[in-house]
Formats: structure tokens, sequence, C-alpha cells
């Protein structure tokens, strides 16, 4: 999951393993694969950035924290 700004500066959470295409005309429209658009303040660029660190992350598999196995997060979990 990716997170994302709309054009009204509302984020969202997308599926990154729904992204089809991405272009900037010139706003940057996410096509998925339901066909649904989505339109974002991010460029392209970033959105596929994104998306690739999405699934470096999921490759890489869970880390352990404790006794818990978690996967990485793109943001540091806060301290307990």
């Amino acid at each position: 999951m990716i997170l994302l700004t709309r054009l009204d500066g509302k984020e969202l959470v997308v599926n990154a393993d729904h992204v089809l295409t991405v272009e900037a005309t010139p706003d940057t429209v996410i096509m998925l694969t339901n066909g649904m658009h989505l339109m974002v303040k991010e460029p392209p660029d970033e959105v596929v950035e994104r998306v690739a660190a999405w699934r470096r992350r999921c490759q890489a598999g869970p880390e352990r924290r404790g006794d818990v196995l978690t996967f990485p997060r793109s943001v540091p979990a806060p301290e307990e």
C-alpha cells in the first residue's frame, strides 16, 4: 500500500498491486486495474518510486520486532 495525496490535499492509501498506469496530463493520473482513475499531487516518478519501494519491502519479507514478525514500514514505528 502506498500513501498519496489527492488534489484537494486529502491523503489516500492505494494498493500498489492495482496500479496499471501513471501519467502526467499535467496532473498525475493513476489508472487502476479496475478502470478507476485517481488524480494525485505527486509527480509520476514519485508514484513509481513509491510502488517500487513497496514491492522491495514486500520481497524483503517480515522483520522481527521482539516476539512479533512485521513487514517493514516506510516510516519508523513509534517508540514504545
